[in-house]
């Protein structure tokens, strides 16, 4: 057993070119037919390498996926290795996720195989064949954890569009037949919603509770009441903020937010029925589909669960970073004192609006001391009590609204972190390529003095402050998943003297800029417009 864990390190495995078909591809296969109890033992060593050795070890067999792509003319001894070097690596995957990231996720990453394999048609072949066809081909849907943010955007893209166009296909056909045969009512091939401004939450409920899951596939369009707007893009960009903004305001009690970590979690003691809950997840689904970046704060917790993964004492710690370090710190206690030094019992006592509620973590919890034999089991409790148990109602919920709109199947390529991108959006900022890809208008050009003299100023920002202003502009201070390429601001003038602040079109991002008279009178305009944005989070 222990070669299995040396012979990587060995200098030739670094040669896939003369020595894959020799040494490496038969340890690969040596591993693969390893019967439960040595795989189990292999796995363990590998988890307890250094995060430098287990990276080594995973870019072995990235090395080799990489060669066999490259060939012009792969044999098909070729392919055989592939998918063994291709197995290797889903193990070495499962063994950094079950021990909370030795190595990032990115780091599995294989560009190559974007660049060489025709993506789009491997997951279409892929989810129209089942799992046991799949043993003669490799399809690449099989080792998600090879595709970068770029291939599982295309993949979600293309899904998106097989879904929608489904959708509107039948709408059509329903339509047609509705004027042959008038019992048959006609169907609209987007998804419209009429909403007012003042009822937005009521008026969403009420429609998206009636629509059928093909329905909420279709491409979605908001009209406004009494607005004869036309939904490019930007309408529908609005109605998100709007709606969420009512939604997660303290009024309704539906969620806890924690200032330590701005993070939000489901309240374990509202009074608001669980079609709340699968309202909000329609839209998380919603949002996703239509690919549209939403200011709903959740931890990746939330992400873990809805992709059926365990979670942990590190995922409370997103949500609770004191919490966490305390439970910690009870689990690393070396004391013989720790019953008086923490003086807990098998209990959790929960706030509500001023009131302490005491629940028991286990049956006759109230009565049972933490000690050292079983503080693990307390931990774990808590965890799950706070994480799972206690919000199960939402949770389900809202789980029920967002894959009635998601397919479970093309989700289940991600990571929890990629789909929290997918919703919220990344923190990958690169100022530069947000000057790059800006568009002007009406007079505006990019060596304008006044344009010139904006991103002067821009750039001297401060981090949080072009944080604020990509929030006054665009109504999110956070970028897609595919990264700042994907922002288009459009600026344009404003023919004002220099007391008017800049005006920002969110659902456009476009700003009016005017031209002012000296860089320290735009930089003070700016930074007093950006400084009176507030976010659409809880306040």
């Amino acid at each position: 057993m222990r070669v299995l864990l040396l012979l990587p390190l060995c200098h030739l495995f670094r040669d896939p070119a003369n020595h894959l078909a020799t040494l490496v591809g038969k340890y690969c296969l040596c591993v693969t037919q390893l019967k439960p109890r040595p795989a189990a033992i292999l796995e363990r060593w590998w988890s307890l390498l250094g995060e430098a050795q287990f990276e080594d070890l995973v870019g072995i067999f990235k090395e080799c996926i990489i060669y066999v792509l490259g060939r012009e003319t792969p044999t098909k001894q070729n392919h055989g290795h592939l998918k063994l070097a291709l197995d290797i690596l889903s193990k070495l995957n499962h063994v950094n996720r079950d021990i909370g990231s030795l190595v990032s996720y990115e780091h599995f990453y294989i560009p190559a195989v974007t660049e060489k394999v025709d993506v789009q048609l491997d997951y279409i072949q892929w989810i129209q064949t089942s799992r046991a066809q799949r043993t003669n081909k490799v399809y690449f849907c099989d080792y998600p954890f090879v595709f970068n943010a770029q291939a599982k955007t295309l993949i979600l893209q293309t899904d998106s569009h097989i879904q929608m166009q489904q959708a509107m296909e039948t709408a059509c056909q329903q339509t047609f037949a509705s004027l042959i045969l008038p019992v048959v009512p006609p169907s609209n091939p987007y998804l419209v919603l009429y909403v007012g401004r003042e009822n937005i939450v009521n008026d969403t409920l009420n429609q998206l509770a009636d629509q059928s899951a093909a329905d909420l596939k279709k491409p979605l369009k908001v009209q406004f009441h009494g607005e004869d707007a036309v939904d490019a893009g930007g309408v529908r960009k609005e109605f998100f903020l709007l709606l969420l903004k009512e939604i997660l305001d303290p009024k309704y009690g539906m969620f806890t937010e924690y200032p330590e970590s701005r993070c939000i979690w489901f309240n374990t003691q509202s009074f608001e029925e669980d079609v709340m809950y699968y309202l909000i997840g329609i839209v998380c689904g919603l949002a996703i589909y239509n690919f549209t970046i939403i200011a709903l704060p959740f931890p990746l917790v939330l992400y873990k669960k809805l992709l059926k993964q365990k979670v942990t004492l590190n995922d409370l710690g997103d949500l609770s970073p004191t919490l966490a370090k305390g439970l910690q710190e009870l689990l690393s206690y070396e004391g013989d004192d720790l019953e008086s030094v923490f003086f807990l019992n098998f209990e959790v006592s929960v706030q509500h609006y001023g009131h302490t509620t005491n629940h028991e973590l286990k049956k006759g919890g109230h009565h049972i001391k933490v000690n050292k034999e079983n503080r693990q089991e307390y931990v774990d409790l808590y965890v799950d009590f706070l994480l799972n148990s206690s919000v199960q109602h939402c949770f389900e919920a809202f789980s029920q609204g967002f894959y009635k709109v998601c397919s479970s199947k093309v989700l289940d390529l991600f990571h929890a972190q990629e789909l929290m991108i997918l919703v919220v959006g990344s923190e990958n900022y690169d100022w530069g390529d947000l000057e790059k890809n800006a568009e002007y208008k009406n007079g505006y050009r990019p060596d304008h003095p006044t344009i010139r003299m904006f991103w002067r100023v821009f750039h001297g920002l401060d981090y949080e402050e072009k944080k604020k202003f990509l929030l006054f502009l665009t109504g999110s201070d956070r970028i897609p998943i595919l990264g700042m390429s994907e922002i288009k601001i459009i600026l344009q003038p404003m023919k004002v003297d220099d007391d008017h602040l800049p005006v920002a079109h969110t659902c456009f991002n476009l700003l009016d800029l005017p031209m002012y008279s000296t860089e320290d009178v735009m930089r003070e305009k700016l930074r007093l417009a950006i400084q009176n944005t507030q976010g659409f989070g809880l306040v």
